[in-house]
């Protein structure tokens, strides 16, 4: 007699069979599903209730809040959603900062969506043209009003600051990398202590002594606003940080692809930039994406030196006496952080998928 066939193990739906395997595949991971499940509840639906079911959507001062005690004061962030998406400019003018957001998100469309074409003549425009654009919009000149600095803040000024650090901070974060790994003593000397500087130092304390200390050393008859101190600050200091990144990684790329560089014939910036380069970038993507999300976040230090960013324009309507309510500043931070979370996860979620995208490559 042959032996005895068990019947083929049966196959359960696609949810049910994923619940099974990933929450409920032993008794310890059962416990913890249904320790989360019980915390997830204790939370989502307090909050769900203050946010939603009991929150204040309509009227205007605190008058239209003050019955919803429970409740978000949503008629706060409504009312002012002027000031946060660009802050004291001029009504008038804001149609230039709507152009400035406009080019922006079409160049960073076209540059994130595989299929489109042109991608290196997009990203030359995006380096090269949109900063001049940019500038005379917000500033003013060639026939438009100036409009002071002073009065910039919200959303705009936030951006102004993170795109201008990330932009900056990556190509010198590079530079300053090679240099510490030359073979030139004075190069490595100074790259060290460029970046050990930088990095031995607090944010804080540097966009304090960029708006303070840094117009003492212009020559006589220069002046130089704190925005622009702010974003040199803010470039620098980002860079070291970066550099750090990416020497890392340059470590990480096997010695032998050096050696195949120099076998091709290839000089040092070309085996750089042709061959070392792209590896150590790619292996370094996370970390790269990770500094440009703490640069994200790092922005609301602004507010610190007398910008209203996001944050500034938050804390600045939560002073305010007509919308003085136990809910108000909760309603302002949690707003904020919202915004600050769909920026840095679609930054993140980007990057993984590039990452991915990589990845695949390899394989193939």
């Amino acid at each position: 007699m042959g032996a005895i066939r068990k019947p083929p193990r049966r196959q359960l739906p696609g949810p049910i069979r994923w619940m099974r395997e990933n929450l409920f595949s032993s008794l310890f991971n059962s416990i913890l599903t249904l320790v989360a499940i019980v915390l997830i509840y204790q939370t989502v639906v307090p909050f769900v209730d203050w946010a939603i079911l009991n929150a204040a959507w309509s009227g205007q001062g605190r008058e239209a809040c003050l019955p919803y005690a429970d409740g978000a004061c949503w008629p706060f962030i409504i009312e002012r959603s002027g000031q946060i998406v660009y802050g004291f400019y001029e009504q008038a003018e804001r149609w230039r900062v709507d152009i400035v957001f406009l080019l922006l998100g079409i160049g960073l469309a076209w540059l994130m969506v595989p299929r489109l074409p042109s991608k290196g003549a997009v990203g030359v425009v995006m380096l090269t043209v949109f900063p001049v654009a940019a500038f005379v919009l917000l500033v003013g000149g060639m026939g438009l009003a100036p409009v002071p600095i002073e009065r910039w803040g919200g959303l705009m000024i936030t951006l102004v600051v993170a795109v201008t650090g990330i932009v900056a901070s990556l190509p010198l974060g590079i530079l300053l990398a090679l240099g510490r790994r030359s073979e030139l003593p004075v190069v490595r000397g100074l790259s060290i202590a460029f970046i050990e500087l930088w990095r031995g130092v607090p944010l804080i304390t540097v966009l304090f002594m960029a708006a303070n200390m840094l117009p003492l050393f212009m020559p006589d008859g220069i002046t130089i606003n704190k925005l622009l101190s702010a974003l040199i600050a803010v470039a620098l200091f980002s860079s070291a940080y970066m550099a750090e990144v990416v020497r890392g990684w340059l470590q990480a790329v096997g010695k032998g692809q050096y050696e195949a560089a120099a076998a091709l014939g290839l000089g040092y910036w070309r085996s750089m930039l042709f061959v070392i380069l792209p590896q150590a970038l790619r292996l370094c993507l996370p970390n790269i994406v990770g500094n440009f999300i703490g640069l994200m976040k790092d922005t609301s230090l602004v507010s610190i030196i007398g910008f209203l960013d996001l944050l500034g324009i938050i804390q600045a309507g939560n002073s305010d006496a007509d919308w003085a309510t136990p809910n108000t500043a909760m309603t302002g931070y949690v707003f904020l952080g919202v915004v600050f979370w769909l920026i840095c996860y679609s930054m993140s979620r980007y990057a993984r998928g590039l990452e991915t995208k990589l990845q695949g490559g390899d394989a193939r």
